[in-house]
Parts: structure tokens; C-alpha cells; sequence
């Protein structure tokens, strides 16, 4: 039976990214924040009981109060995990109320999520948010509640699922009256981290849960000894692991750009890369003879000084020396 409690004071939902639709259409995720509205609307909430979640308070606490006290900076990820087990638990249980319930707590990360991979889409984009909802839902029958971080590993699960569906359309041949207006290919993406990681896992050079954190912890909000954590790993195996990724991972990258300077001659090659896939800096030695270096400036040595000379017309007369500009 649902858990409700009364509306004594208003709780401050937290704020969700919403990722663009085209003309306005609702999508799924629409229909994901209408349902769970309902849930916690009225006078009888649906709400998770907070004696049973070791960090919420200890009273029937209203689904959208869950949500605020979770996505919190302050939030303990003890907490998130206890309250995510209990919501997961549930769902496995009895479905619908509990699933709805799930999916919109993790608007908070899935919405970010369909919204990163579809800026620069310019096809219909219902499919790919489908896909990450449909990833996010998979996720939720199988994902393992023993390990920490449990939101974080559903939210991997459904930007891969969303992630296999945009590159399908990408790789989709499109008909020659909408060339105009296709989309810009994967190259044209692969700059952005997300997808380097996971061009990467699928040339097999990084592991899932090495992509998983790299991302997380360099691009997302969770901290490393968070991710050990979750990993069952201390502090320093986890540091070590991300560098041994990260070293993998540049080295893929710096070969890449290589190779295809290699494959195009008279192409220049391509700027050494770090692990989000940027470009390397790299300063030149200044000569100590550039002006830019200053070198010249400096030092003891006093300008000569103008020699005198005789005049040939009139002997013992001193003329000036010529200017040496």
C-alpha cells in the first residue's frame, strides 16, 4: 500500500533540464514529469517511508521531498543509495506506482542526458529520448543494489541506450530530398567526451567501467572516493585506475590523429590530444635573440660612441659623425 503524508509545507522540486522537441511535440519524457505530478499532488502524496531509509527523515516523506533531499549537494551517498535501493525494490515488486515513481526522481539526470545527445541532432529526436527512457527502465530489472551508486549506473545504462539509437540514425541513409538537412555526421561529434568514451569502449580500448569513470567522475558530479566506493575499490586503486584509462585513452586518441595524417598527404598532423579530446598546447622555445624574449634589452654593454673625424677641406676642423639611422 502507498505511503501518503499531509501537506504541511511545500518542498522545492528540483529543477530539470529540459531537452529540446521538435515543433513542440510532448514526448515521453512530458508524459514521465505528468505522471509522476500526479503522484505527488494533493492532499495524499505518494510517499517513501523515511524510518526505513537510513539518512531521510523519520516520517512518510513525499516522493517529490525524496527527490529535493537527494539530488542535494549535501546529500550523503549512503543516502541516495539506501533511498534508491528501497525505490528500485519496490518497482521490482509492484510496478507502476513504484516505476513511475522511478523514472521521475531520475528526470534530474535523464533529461541532461537526452539533452547532450541530441543538441546537435537535427532529425526527430522522440527516438532517441525513447531510447534512453527504454534504457533507464532495462536497467531498473537488473542493476545491481549491493553496490553503491546505484542512480549513477542507471543513468550510464540509458545515455548507452540513447547513445546506440542516435548513431543508428546517423549511420541511416537519408533520402536525397532531406540531404539539406541532415545531420552532421559522427565525425562531426566526436569531440565531445561522452562520445569519445564510448567510440572508445567500442574499439575496445577502455573497459565500460573505465568509461564509466573517466565520465563520471571528470565530466559529471560524482568524486572520485564516491566512485571507489561504488567500485569496491580504495581510494588510491580507483585514482590509479583512472589514470591507467585515461593514459590508454590518450594514447588512442594521438594514434588516431596519426594515422590520419599519415592517410592524407601533404595534410599537416593534427594537434596531440589530452583524454576529453582536445588539442594540446605546446609552447615553442623563445631565442634569445627574438624580440618577444626580452633577452636583447637587457645586459651592460653602453652604446658606442660617434668617432670624430677631419674635414679634407679644412685641416683640423672636426665634422660629425654620419647617424647611424
Amino acid at each position: 500500500m502507498n505511503q501518503r503524508s499531509s501537506p504541511d509545507k511545500p518542498v522545492s522540486r528540483p529543477s530539470q533540464t529540459r531537452p529540446r522537441s521538435l515543433h513542440g511535440e510532448p514526448g515521453v519524457f512530458d508524459s514521465a514529469r505528468t505522471a509522476f505530478a500526479w503522484l505527488v499532488t494533493g492532499p495524499h502524496p505518494v510517499a517513501l517511508d523515511g524510518r526505513q531509509v537510513r539518512g531521510l527523515p523519520p516520517r512518510p516523506v513525499p516522493l517529490d521531498e525524496v527527490g529535493a533531499l537527494t539530488v542535494a549537494k549535501g546529500c550523503p551517498q549512503q543516502t541516495r543509495d539506501a533511498a534508491w535501493t528501497a525505490l528500485v525494490t519496490r518497482s521490482r515488486a509492484e510496478g507502476g506506482t513504484w516505476t513511475v515513481a522511478c523514472v521521475g526522481l531520475a528526470l534530474p539526470v535523464l533529461l541532461p542526458v537526452a539533452a547532450k545527445l541530441t543538441n546537435r541532432f537535427r532529425g526527430e529526436v522522440h527516438d532517441i529520448h525513447a531510447a534512453v527512457l527504454t534504457g533507464f527502465l532495462e536497467a531498473l530489472t537488473d542493476v545491481e543494489l549491493t553496490r553503491p551508486a546505484i542512480l549513477v549506473r542507471l543513468r550510464w545504462a540509458a545515455y548507452r541506450a540513447g547513445h546506440r539509437t542516435l548513431r543508428e540514425a546517423l549511420d541511416a541513409a537519408s533520402p536525397v530530398a532531406d540531404l539539406g538537412a541532415r545531420a552532421p555526421g559522427p565525425e562531426h561529434l566526436g569531440g565531445h567526451p561522452d562520445f569519445v568514451l564510448l567510440a572508445a569502449v567500442k574499439a575496445g580500448v577502455l573497459t565500460v567501467a573505465d568509461a564509466a569513470l573517466i565520465g563520471d567522475t571528470r565530466f559529471g558530479e560524482l568524486s572520485l572516493a564516491d566512485a571507489a566506493h561504488a567500485r569496491g575499490q580504495t581510494y588510491k586503486a580507483a585514482q590509479q585506475a583512472r589514470h591507467r584509462a585515461e593514459r590508454k585513452l590518450a594514447a588512442h586518441l594521438n594514434a588516431l590523429d596519426e594515422n590520419s595524417a599519415v592517410s592524407r598527404p601533404g595534410v599537416r598532423r593534427a594537434p596531440r590530444r589530452n583524454v576529453a579530446g582536445e588539442p594540446e598546447t605546446t609552447r615553442r622555445p623563445v631565442s634569445p635573440r627574438s624580440p618577444k624574449s626580452g633577452v636583447g634589452d637587457r645586459g651592460t654593454r653602453l652604446p658606442a660612441r660617434p668617432r670624430p673625424s677631419r674635414s679634407t677641406s679644412e685641416p683640423g676642423a672636426v665634422q660629425e659623425a654620419s647617424s647611424c639611422d
